[in-house]
Protein backbone atom coordinates (compact mmCIF):
# COMPACT_ATOMS: atom_id res chain seq x y z
CA UNK A 1 0.00 0.00 0.00
CA UNK A 2 2.79 2.38 0.95
CA UNK A 3 4.60 1.65 -2.33
CA UNK A 4 1.44 2.24 -4.38
CA UNK A 5 0.84 5.58 -2.68
CA UNK A 6 4.44 6.68 -3.26
CA UNK A 7 4.15 5.61 -6.90
CA UNK A 8 0.94 7.62 -7.38
CA UNK A 9 2.49 10.70 -5.77
CA UNK A 10 5.55 10.41 -8.03
CA UNK A 11 3.32 9.99 -11.08
CA UNK A 12 1.25 13.03 -10.11
CA UNK A 13 4.38 15.17 -9.58
CA UNK A 14 5.73 14.11 -12.97
CA UNK A 15 2.42 14.91 -14.68
CA UNK A 16 2.16 18.35 -13.07
CA UNK A 17 5.80 19.08 -13.90
CA UNK A 18 5.38 18.24 -17.57
CA UNK A 19 2.15 20.30 -17.72
CA UNK A 20 4.04 23.29 -16.31
CA UNK A 21 6.75 22.86 -18.94
CA UNK A 22 4.17 22.73 -21.70
CA UNK A 23 2.57 25.95 -20.45
CA UNK A 24 5.89 27.84 -20.24
CA UNK A 25 7.56 27.72 -23.67
CA UNK A 26 11.15 28.79 -24.22
CA UNK A 27 11.75 32.53 -23.85
CA UNK A 28 11.26 34.66 -26.95
CA UNK A 29 14.38 35.30 -29.01
CA UNK A 30 16.29 38.40 -28.02
CA UNK A 31 18.59 40.82 -29.78
CA UNK A 32 21.37 42.76 -28.07
CA UNK A 33 22.17 46.27 -29.31
CA UNK A 34 25.36 48.06 -28.25
CA UNK A 35 25.04 51.87 -28.16
CA UNK A 36 28.30 53.34 -26.75
CA UNK A 37 26.94 56.91 -26.37
CA UNK A 38 24.01 55.82 -24.18
CA UNK A 39 25.02 57.44 -20.90
CA UNK A 40 21.73 57.92 -19.03
CA UNK A 41 18.19 56.65 -18.67
CA UNK A 42 16.97 59.65 -20.70
CA UNK A 43 18.94 58.37 -23.69
CA UNK A 44 17.68 54.86 -23.09
CA UNK A 45 14.06 56.03 -22.90
CA UNK A 46 14.32 57.81 -26.27
CA UNK A 47 15.68 54.67 -27.91
CA UNK A 48 13.20 52.35 -26.18
CA UNK A 49 10.30 54.52 -27.37
CA UNK A 50 11.47 54.09 -30.96
CA UNK A 51 12.22 50.38 -30.53
CA UNK A 52 8.67 49.68 -29.31
CA UNK A 53 7.41 51.03 -32.65
CA UNK A 54 9.20 48.22 -34.55
CA UNK A 55 6.83 45.35 -35.42
CA UNK A 56 7.52 42.25 -33.33
CA UNK A 57 9.15 44.02 -30.36
CA UNK A 58 7.70 42.78 -27.08
CA UNK A 59 10.09 44.08 -24.42
CA UNK A 60 13.11 46.38 -24.22
CA UNK A 61 15.59 45.96 -21.35
CA UNK A 62 18.31 48.54 -20.77
CA UNK A 63 21.72 48.55 -19.09
CA UNK A 64 23.23 52.02 -19.05
CA UNK A 65 26.33 50.59 -17.32
CA UNK A 66 27.12 48.32 -20.28
CA UNK A 67 25.51 50.64 -22.89
CA UNK A 68 23.44 47.69 -24.07
CA UNK A 69 19.79 47.31 -24.94
CA UNK A 70 18.20 43.87 -25.09
CA UNK A 71 15.11 43.57 -27.25
CA UNK A 72 12.84 40.56 -26.78
CA UNK A 73 10.43 39.62 -29.54
CA UNK A 74 6.72 39.05 -29.03
CA UNK A 75 5.72 35.38 -28.89
CA UNK A 76 5.88 33.81 -32.33
CA UNK A 77 7.27 36.98 -33.94
CA UNK A 78 10.63 38.41 -34.84
CA UNK A 79 11.83 41.98 -35.14
CA UNK A 80 13.78 42.86 -38.29
CA UNK A 81 17.42 43.71 -37.52
CA UNK A 82 17.31 46.69 -39.88
CA UNK A 83 14.18 48.00 -38.16
CA UNK A 84 15.88 47.78 -34.76
CA UNK A 85 19.03 49.50 -36.04
CA UNK A 86 17.02 52.31 -37.66
CA UNK A 87 14.90 52.79 -34.53
CA UNK A 88 18.05 53.59 -32.55
CA UNK A 89 19.15 55.98 -35.31
CA UNK A 90 15.74 57.73 -35.28
CA UNK A 91 16.26 58.38 -31.57
CA UNK A 92 19.48 60.21 -32.45
CA UNK A 93 22.04 57.55 -31.53
CA UNK A 94 24.37 55.26 -33.45
CA UNK A 95 24.43 51.55 -32.64
CA UNK A 96 27.79 49.86 -33.16
CA UNK A 97 26.77 46.21 -32.81
CA UNK A 98 23.54 44.26 -33.09
CA UNK A 99 23.51 40.56 -32.22
CA UNK A 100 20.49 38.29 -32.38
CA UNK A 101 18.84 35.33 -34.08
CA UNK A 102 19.51 36.84 -37.53
CA UNK A 103 23.24 37.20 -36.92
CA UNK A 104 25.81 39.75 -35.81
CA UNK A 105 25.94 43.18 -37.46
CA UNK A 106 28.47 45.97 -37.02
CA UNK A 107 26.84 48.10 -39.71
CA UNK A 108 23.23 48.68 -40.72
CA UNK A 109 21.66 45.33 -41.71
CA UNK A 110 20.24 44.99 -45.23
CA UNK A 111 16.95 43.53 -43.95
Amino acid sequence: MRFARAYLVALLVAAVGSFALAQNPAPAPSTSILVPKMHCMGCAKKMATELYKVPGVGQVLVSVETTTMTVRAKDGQTAAPRGLWEAVERAGYQPTRLEGPSGVFTGKPKS
